[in-house]
């Protein structure tokens, strides 16, 4: 299998990779789903509100993201899927951004809670993370599949330590997180990375990813509509215009 080379700016885009399956599929997301939504070419609402929850979280706009939270349990989010989502955010935006945003999603909860909601609390990982070379070998299997082929390159011969995070703790510890799939993730990816001004090529990079876990374009589109409605016009601008870059290659 050829090696992939990319451009110093695409490279770190797809190394600063995301997260999502359909090898993978969690408890909650399994393949039939999968194929439902391939038949419909569309997000489900629990996608949906994935999609306005990483946004908001991305941008650090807490007071939207309590109410994209409130309207995510609403539709089917469980609390395990928020706590995910917003855990995996620290990988594109930041420890700050992500705690606190969990911190948002944990009062939420505790509010819901004293409203007599009882939210599901969704599942937990059911495989064991691998320990050691099984964590670097897994990692690298699972960053291998998510692109496609095989990554290296000239920054990862400059900075080594980068490549070795990558693999062990993006694509091994949390990608072996199988309570999300991948597709889940990507679109969560994809939000974020649409959310944070700069980024272009490493959410064009997570367009193709995403299409790797089974996400149609179609559904892509939905995405974009969906930033456009509940997070802002430039948010899905900027995934609309790297999904079109995307496919003319």
């Amino acid at each position: 299998m050829n090696r992939i080379r990319f451009p110093a700016l695409l490279l770190i885009a797809a190394l600063c990779a995301a997260l999502s399956p359909v090898w993978g599929q969690a408890p909650h997301s399994t393949q039939p789903e999968v194929a439902t939504m391939h038949e419909e070419q569309t997000l489900t609402a629990r996608q949906q509100a994935i999609v306005a929850v990483a946004a908001h979280a991305a941008a650090g706009d807490l007071p939207a993201l309590k109410t994209a939270l409130h309207q995510g349990l609403d539709a089917g989010l469980t609390v395990n899927d928020g706590k995910e989502v917003l855990v995996q955010l620290y990988a594109y935006a930041g420890f700050p951004r992500s705690l606190n945003a969990l911190g948002v999603l944990m009062a939420v909860v505790e509010d819901r809670q004293q409203q007599g909601l009882r939210d599901d609390a969704g599942v937990t990982p059911r495989r064991p993370i691998p320990q050691g070379d099984a964590l670097l070998a897994a990692g690298t299997a699972n960053q291998t599949r998510l692109v496609g082929s095989p990554v290296q390159g000239a920054l990862f011969e400059f900075a080594p330590a980068i490549d070795e995070y990558l693999k062990t703790h993006l694509f091994g510890d949390i990608f072996a997180r199988d309570n999300l799939s991948w597709a889940d993730r990507e679109i969560a990816t994809i939000a974020m990375l649409a959310a944070i001004d700069g980024a272009g090529p490493q959410l064009q990079a997570h367009i193709g990813m995403g299409m790797n876990t089974g996400l149609t374009p179609a559904q892509l589109h939905q995405l974009a509509d969906v930033l456009a409605e509940h997070v802002n016009a430039g948010t899905a601008q900027r995934t609309r215009a790297a999904l079109a870059q995307h496919t003319q290659r």
